[in-house]
């Protein structure tokens, strides 16, 4: 049942023959650049013997990684996979043990196949951070963390050649491993079973699924799998007979009916036998389909005529055809399938399938060239491919049952771009995109998140606000007391962006006595208030409570200090009030009266115009454009900029009798007015500071109408006036908190000086 791999070619010293394999695989695949090739397998080949007395994670199996990798490159051959591939896989195992580096593979074979070597990598990672001693899943079930490690491993994946290279390197794996101890068979396969054999069924790799599941077997549940091989061997002579006869039969007749076939007995994989046996509780001797033929064919309807033809010859099983050519397989396949009486009255399985159809089968994604169009050009990383891809991969987890609802959980999560992190002990926990480690913590545990102090992140301690990435792993630094921070609820902070972790600290506080709330939402507002320049004149806070439902100014302050409500809604009252004073007190920013709003053209068009909005224009009457239509500009004389659709034919004709006037445009958000204010900032000078701070202004999307910088050596300081553009008091908080969390800024606030 498990294929056993032929030998490489050698000389006469021993050493293998790299001219002569590289003919061998040329007989698989085309070979462009044959000294390439070369080049690299000479490369493995010397690292390799320098190395040699170094630890080798592949010694003990009686393979050096040199040999395990003309081994992965004859798999990848039989895949049909490109020479880049075939290059990656000669040299992957070198740099996984670091005997090689990704930057000399980079210098001397090209960034290509360097990033294929470091997916894999990042693939590799999966295996050697789970903790297999803390897998509880058995054979033929499914446990919750290999289904989330699945569904990390889709995430990691952006190119399937590089799901291909791993594929064949843990293939080699499984092979090698008879030779080595116990514990090490049983974590190299129970790896396999979880994860890649089910990945190469996804991928619709057949020979190369039924090889994995079958070594796997024999390593984790030895017992069972020997008994099932001594029965197949007893009954060997028998079955071959039986099966001659059948093939014999089906093709004597599709040939009467002159229709070309090739027939051929098909062996039934022992790990599908005893998957049978336990999922339908039957003995081996009622597994009929170990008798079974297959029948190819030149086309789809001699497919149907062959159907028929064997249905003539033997009476068919009710309920046992299953058409996967009208209705294939999630993962592509297609063939048909039957039971029927066959010699003897034994039932025989038969499938029926064209070449093309069988190529699939056995190759999966590589007979459909998915890959194509997707080297590292602008073209390979499209949204499309990536999604072409996942659906591909996306119910790999049937394969060892199903849970309810699973298959829609794992679509939400590839949409939604979850990230995969890793505790300590190696358990993987999802999590939204964009997850902190206090988000983490309250993932794990509620108390591990009131008392987080700090995080490393891949052994590195990081800031609490960092956003976390797929394949992270994270340690949580606790203190001896819970005491979660108020800055916590604050969103422009970025410290907690689930809202499970979001309300567990809002629980905390709501918890705190009352009086402690009361003084310490009273702080909040104060410190706000105080930063934005707005005073006492300005607003009137008992309506702002009621504005916001609550009866007392007391209360509202208790809500803000145990996180019942945030910030911005009180900003967002309180600018509802400034709003509606008349327009030569204060306006909705109270800015200074020699400052004017800048609103919007009468026209309310919302074009910005080279990225400028507030601009005059003009809708073309000829034309119309709405939002949402291509649209380009024409500069008038005294009226403005006239706003074309870029099919209009006046426009062509102005394109070609004067195309230096017309100028780029585009829709822009109508209706919201901004204004312009001053923020004042206080910072320890260094270096690339300002840089800092104006990229803060752009990520913001913040508009800069003036600067002015000056420092102080002697105290080595730095002191910054920006006009900025904004909408609401909301937003400059927002921006103020970002611009105060760069290194070095001491103090950020609105200025007011010379306000009314």
């Amino acid at each position: 049942m498990v294929k056993v791999r032929d030998d490489h070619p050698v000389k006469e010293d021993g050493t293998v023959d790299i001219p002569l394999w590289i003919s061998m695989i040329e007989s698989q695949v085309n070979v462009e650049n044959p000294q390439k090739l070369e080049r690299a397998c000479e490369l493995a080949r010397e690292v390799y013997i320098t190395h040699k007395d170094a630890d080798d994670d592949w010694s003990a199996y009686g393979n050096g990684c040199f040999l395990i990798g003309l081994e992965m490159a004859q798999i990848l051959s039989e895949l049909q996979q490109d020479e880049d591939s075939l290059i990656a896989a000669v040299l992957y195992r070198s740099v996984r043990e670091k005997k090689l580096s990704v930057a000399q593979v980079k210098k001397q074979f090209g960034e290509k196949i360097s990033t294929r070597i470091e997916g894999v990598l990042q693939m590799a990672a999966i295996g050697s951070r789970i903790n297999p001693r803390t897998s509880d899943s058995v054979l033929g079930s499914d446990a919750p963390q290999v289904d989330t490690v699945r569904k990390m491993l889709v995430a990691m994946i952006d190119d399937v050649r590089v799901a291909l290279i791993k594929i064949a390197e843990r293939t080699c794996a499984i092979r090698s491993v008879k030779n080595a101890d116990r514990m090490k068979r049983y974590l190299v396969a129970r790896e396999v079973f979880d994860i890649y054999a089910p990945l190469a069924h996804r991928l619709g790799i057949g020979h190369i699924k039924w090889e994995l599941e079958d070594l796997s077997f024999r390593y984790l549940k030895p017992n069972d799998y020997k008994t099932i091989a001594k029965m197949l061997d007893g009954k060997r002579i028998e079955r071959q007979e039986f099966i001659d006869t059948a093939v014999d039969t089906v093709y004597q007749k599709l040939l009467a009916q002159n229709i070309e076939s090739d027939v051929q007995g098909r062996a039934k994989h022992i790990y599908s036998i005893w998957r049978k046996m336990q999922r339908k509780n039957i003995e081996f001797s009622q597994v009929y389909d170990m008798r079974a033929v297959r029948v190819l064919v030149p086309d789809v309807r001699d497919c149907y005529a062959a159907l028929g033809i064997v249905h003539g010859i033997w009476r068919n099983i009710p309920h046992e055809f299953d058409d996967y050519i009208a209705s294939p397989k999630p993962n592509g396949y297609r063939s048909l399938h039957t039971a029927v009486f066959g010699p003897e009255g034994k039932v025989l399985e038969i499938q029926i399938r064209t070449a093309e159809m069988h190529e699939e089968a056995e190759l999966g994604v590589c007979a459909h060239h998915v890959y194509k169009g997707t080297d590292t050009d602008a073209s390979s990383d499209s949204y499309e491919d990536k999604i072409t891809w996942l659906r591909q991969v996306l119910e790999w987890h049937e394969d060892l049952g199903e849970a309810e609802g699973l298959g829609d959980i794992l679509r939400s999560d590839v949409v939604q771009d979850r990230l995969y992190l890793f505790t300590p002990d190696g358990h993987v926990i999802d999590m939204q995109n964009g997850s902190t480690a206090i988000d983490f913590a309250y993932r794990v545990h509620t108390e591990i998140g009131h008392r987080c102090c700090g995080a490393k992140v891949n052994g590195r301690i990081v800031p609490l606000n960092r956003p976390l990435s797929t394949g992270d792993q994270i340690e949580i630094l606790t203190g001896s007391d819970e005491k979660p921070r108020r800055d916590w609820l604050n969103l422009n902070l970025g410290y907690v962006t689930t809202s499970k972790a979001r309300a567990k600290v809002a629980h905390w506080f709501k918890l705190q006595d009352k009086d402690k709330n009361t003084v310490a939402g009273r702080q909040i507002i104060e410190r706000e208030f105080s930063r934005l320049a707005i005073n006492g004149v300005d607003i009137d806070l008992k309506l702002t409570a009621r504005q916001i439902n609550f009866q007392q100014v007391n209360d509202m302050y208790a809500a803000l200090g145990a996180g019942d409500i945030r910030l911005s809604q009180i900003l967002n009252a309180a600018q509802s009030q400034l709003g509606d004073r008349a327009a030569d007190e204060q306006l909705p920013l109270a800015l200074s009266a020699s400052r004017k709003a800048q609103d919007k053209p009468s026209d309310s068009s919302g074009i910005s115009i080279l990225g400028v909005a507030n601009l005059l224009t003009n809708i073309a009457s000829c034309c119309q454009p709405v939002p949402g239509d291509l649209i380009s500009g024409y500069i008038t004389q005294g009226r403005g900029v006239s706003i074309y659709r870029d099919d209009c034919s006046n426009l062509m004709t102005l394109r070609e009798n004067d195309s230096v006037r017309i100028v780029p445009v585009e829709w822009g958000e109508k209706g919201e007015r901004t204004y312009p204010v001053e923020i004042a900032i206080t910072a320890y000078d260094r270096s690339g500071l300002l840089r800092d701070m104006m990229t803060v202004f752009a990520n913001e999307h913040c508009n800069v109408l003036a600067a002015n910088t000056q420092t102080d050596r002697q105290n080595s300081t730095a002191n910054f006036m920006f006009t900025i553009e904004v909408s609401r008091l909301e937003s400059l908080g927002r921006l103020m908190d970002k611009v105060n969390q760069v290194s070095n800024v001491i103090d950020v606030r609105r200025n007011r000086t010379n306000q009314s």
